[in-house]
């Protein structure tokens, strides 16, 4: 949900009323691929309070796996709230790596104040968004067009 917030709003309150995107289109497949086959037998999946799923290293830093950097926001803010949970919710203080394999990129990633309010701003966001009854006004972006969820919001 925090990534949905970042890109786009709308595509959040959709999800969160369970109108999911279709799981096999070739860009989806093709991150589903890079995050299962990255990293084998280096990081571990760990399901927290059925709330979180997090990757983590062997080093123990958390680690997000995506295809491309395209939207490096949101990936990062999905990241930070992570850390942020395990340090809220749990009192584990953790880093974490966000990396895109594809283009060999890697970025630590730290949770600062700054980022912490980041994070805080974002959830506020999020509850806001999907308590809403209607969907958030449509806001044309640069990706629209490749957003899976575009034949809802432009037809």
């Amino acid at each position: 949900m925090m990534q949905y917030h970042e890109v786009c709003p709308r595509e959040l309150w959709f999800f969160s009323r369970g109108i999911d995107i279709d799981r096999e289109t070739s860009n989806i497949q093709r991150g589903t691929h890079i995050d299962e086959t990255s990293y084998e037998g280096r990081r571990r999946s760990f399901s927290i309070n059925g709330r979180i799923v997090i990757d983590m290293l062997d080093s123990g830093e958390v680690m997000e796996v995506k295809a491309s950097s395209a939207l490096e926001a949101p990936a990062k803010l999905q990241l930070l709230y992570y850390l942020w949970y395990l340090d809220e919710i749990l009192d584990v203080e953790r880093d974490g790596v966000l990396a895109y394999p594809a283009e060999r990129k890697r970025e630590s990633v730290e949770l600062d104040a700054e980022s912490r309010e980041w994070v805080d701003e974002s959830i506020r966001g999020v509850i806001q968004t999907v308590e809403r009854d209607e969907p958030p006004e449509l806001e044309k972006k640069p990706y629209c067009d490749s957003c899976l969820y575009q034949d809802i919001c432009w037809v």
